[in-house]
């Protein structure tokens, strides 16, 4: 069993690194630099983890004094820090430090990083040129992908025409518990096929130990023994699971999944380069997660820019600018284009009389509404304080009025607790551009506003 030295003066740290690697390694713990040099110089470990986070121990100095002795120089020294001490980390580093882990540790992402370097320089010797190869140009072509789909497919597909395996899938484990088949060798690009965790016991030890499970024989693995029924009739005789592991809280949790028609398939040779692909695809997977959120929260924040903060209808600047995109299409295809223009009645007396708070709860409602109403193809948008404008594309006066009753009907209906029964109306007006009625959309605008205003004075004379 390989030795490792943990430098730590604190109990609690060194317990968890104890649940972590109790099981695997026989461990040395001391709490001072002085005693981490005189314990590696008398038991010759396999490997040094070294805490930052204590003020007692200074891990640059004590990086140096390791790598300038003869005794400790070879030794692995992998670093464990908090986030907030990102100027130690890199200090350890220069002065000769391998490699470092962030706390709080991930036990799966620990272990894996541990056993890479504990790792001989003959472990890989039984690899052929043609693993080395594969491993080579799998690493360069997702190196340079953004897309994590592709990646997976990418994996499958390298990976299973390598080892020769009649199945290379990659499985994701999501936060529900579902299990999703991402990527698979013999599966389209995109299946996402969820499958139940319980029949696939191999996948859940896997899961929970964050190891890599081995089997040789599924039909005489114990492990198999509560899905026997399931695997009766099943092909595959071998079958190898490798966590996939890189910061579990960015990638989640994906598994590589290897399978052969053969027994004992699963050689040093295959399980080495199933480790090695589980790194490389590690490292990618982060990236393009990464890369792809940051893209969605572009676009997000690129779609707010042209949102009302309060409805969440398009602005007035959008409104304007699709407007004149949509006039020209309906003047260049002899289309029909509607436009529907509308004001909140006595918006002022609801501000006064219940607040602002109520007059914006008033606003969004409305704006739900009018939401709620659209094709694809329509648009709305909040076009002022009270104001609404709604742009019905191929649409005819008859389909705009219908559309204007049905929004006035509607928002009558409504029920606002803050108003305590009061009700809300709204004056419409409506306008069409056909047949070359209208030279440019200002017109077709200023239209549907005269006629919602004509309707807005003649209530108010009803009403006198």
């Amino acid at each position: 069993m390989k030795k490792i030295l943990i430098v730590d003066p604190e109990p609690f740290s060194r317990a968890v690194l104890q649940d972590i690697l109790g099981d695997e390694y026989e461990l040395l713990a001391v709490s001072t630099g002085a005693e981490a040099m005189a314990l590696a110089c008398r038991q010759t470990p396999d490997l040094i983890l070294l805490d930052l986070d204590s003020p007692e121990t200074d891990g640059a100095r004590l990086c140096a004094r390791l790598k300038e002795s003869p005794t400790t120089v070879s030794f692995p020294l992998i670093l464990l820090s908090s986030h907030t001490r990102k100027e130690e980390v890199l200090d350890g580093l220069y002065a000769g430090a391998d490699d470092y882990l962030t706390k709080p540790l991930c036990a799966g992402e620990t272990l894996a990083r541990i056993d890479a370097h504990l790792r001989s320089r003959d472990y890989y010797a039984d690899l052929e040129k043609q693993d080395l190869l594969m491993l080579l140009e799998l690493s360069e072509i997702i190196s340079v992908t953004r897309n994590p789909k592709r990646i997976l497919n990418i994996i499958v597909e390298k990976v299973s025409a390598a080892l020769r395996a009649s199945r290379c899938s990659v499985i994701a484990l999501n936060d529900t518990g579902e299990l999703i088949v991402q990527a698979s060798s013999d599966l389209p690009p995109d299946c996402g096929v969820r499958i139940d965790l319980e029949k696939y016991p191999e996948i859940e030890t896997a899961w929970r130990t964050q190891r890599p499970v081995v089997l040789q024989d599924i039909h005489q693995a114990p492990l198999m023994d509560s899905v026997r029924k399931y695997i009766k009739g099943l092909s595959a005789q071998a079958i190898l699971v490798v966590p996939i592991i890189k910061k579990q809280n960015v990638i989640g949790t994906f598994f590589l999944r290897t399978a052969s028609t053969s027994k004992g398939w699963i050689s040093g040779r295959v399980f080495k380069v199933c480790q090695l692909v589980a790194n490389i695809s590690g490292n990618a997977l982060e990236n393009g997660i990464i890369f792809e959120a940051m893209q969605s929260k572009r676009q997000l924040l690129e779609e707010l820019a042209l949102r009302d903060g309060l409805t969440g209808l398009y602005n007035h600047q959008q409104f304007h600018a699709r407007f004149e995109e949509e006039f020209a299409r309906a003047r260049r295809y002899a289309l029909p284009l509607s436009c529907i223009f509308a004001d909140i009645d006595n918006f002022k007396a609801i501000n006064d009389r219940y607040g602002h708070v109520t007059g914006d709860v008033v606003l969004k409602r409305i704006g739900r509404l009018i939401e709620k109403m659209l094709r694809k193809s329509d648009l709305a948008a909040r076009y002022g304080g009270e104001e609404f404008a709604v742009l019905l594309p191929n649409t005819t006066m008859s389909g705009a009025r219908d559309f204007a009753d049905r929004l006035q009907a509607e928002i009558e209906e409504m029920t606002i607790q803050q108003l305590k029964g009061g009700r809300i109306s709204i004056s419409v007006g409506v306008a069409t551009y056909r047949d070359g009625n209208m030279n440019a959309y200002p017109q077709l605008l200023n239209q549907a506003d005269t006629d919602m205003y004509a309707e807005k004075k003649a209530k108010k004379k009803l009403a006198g």
